[in-house]
């Protein structure tokens, strides 16, 4: 099994959910950072700039028993740290770490599918650019050739520490530079 950048510090135990039925698959990996759909959703209301306690709990209606469980769930994955022990929970904030605020194109894009399915007056939330008041609708392109992924031609392929698990159902595709 190779080792994994989890982005929680080290020592931290390892969090409770789901595990990669194939430890090096990266679909995997992701789900094992992610979690529960619960991550998703504290994540959401921080990008949005709740960052308190109290806000995050009123915002979701969740048990400040079970939001602070959760909360230190994220902690140990290393999406989220305290900013400071404040005694009183309402006012108790956190911020994402680096590697939490990756997370926020992959959550852009699931809520930009989730909206595909309805008609544009059916949508509650959608995503603007601020500057230019117009709806944003996220695609995903290869940094280097700016080229849309989503199409045949774009599949997983196997790396160069795939274990035979990954080696029996991808291709080798031998990389150009």
């Amino acid at each position: 099994m190779s080792s994994v950048h989890t982005g929680a510090p080290p020592g931290a135990p390892r969090p409770t959910g789901p595990r990669a039925r194939i430890p090096d698959c990266p679909l995997g990996r992701t789900v094992e950072t992610v979690g529960a759909w619960w991550t998703l959703e504290i994540l959401h209301e921080m990008f949005n700039g709740h960052t308190r306690f109290g806000t995050i709990r009123h915002n979701l209606g969740t048990p400040d028993e079970l939001l602070l469980e959760r909360l230190g769930d994220l902690r140990t994955r290393g999406l989220i740290e305290q900013v400071a022990d404040a005694a009183d929970l309402e006012v108790r904030e956190y911020r994402l770490t680096p590697f939490g605020r990756t997370l926020r194109p992959l959550l852009l894009v699931i809520a930009a599918w989730g909206n595909h399915r309805l008609v544009p007056q059916e949508r509650s939330v959608i995503l603007v650019d601020t500057e230019t008041g117009v709806e944003v609708e996220p695609v995903v392109v290869d940094r280097r050739t700016g080229r849309r992924i989503d199409d045949e031609n774009v599949v997983f392929a196997c790396g160069p520490k795939a274990s035979e698990m990954v080696t029996a159902r991808y291709p080798k595709i031998m990389l150009t530079a």
